[in-house]
């Protein structure tokens, strides 16, 4: 799946996940290949992401929100 984290300064990550791991409002949460559509609020916390060769990639953001819709992961991110 493609994933985008964008902030208001710049895109800070995009390419292939096999794996997104967030934390939403109500705790943490994964997106896998071929998840349901989703929109959530994302809390303060890391964004952890194996890439398609399956090195992992932590990000730190201070809240947020996802989409998810058709393997395309966009993360606007503070």
């Amino acid at each position: 799946m493609k994933v985008s984290i964008i902030t208001p300064e710049s895109t800070i990550y995009e390419g292939e996940a096999k794996d997104v791991q967030l934390i939403g409002l109500d705790g943490h949460f994964e997106l896998l290949e071929n998840h349901a559509p989703i929109i959530s609020a994302l809390a303060k916390g890391d964004i952890k992401i194996i890439d398609a060769e399956g090195n992992e990639h932590i990000f730190h953001i201070n809240g947020g929100i996802v989409e998810n819709s058709n393997n395309n992961v966009q993360i606007l991110a503070q």
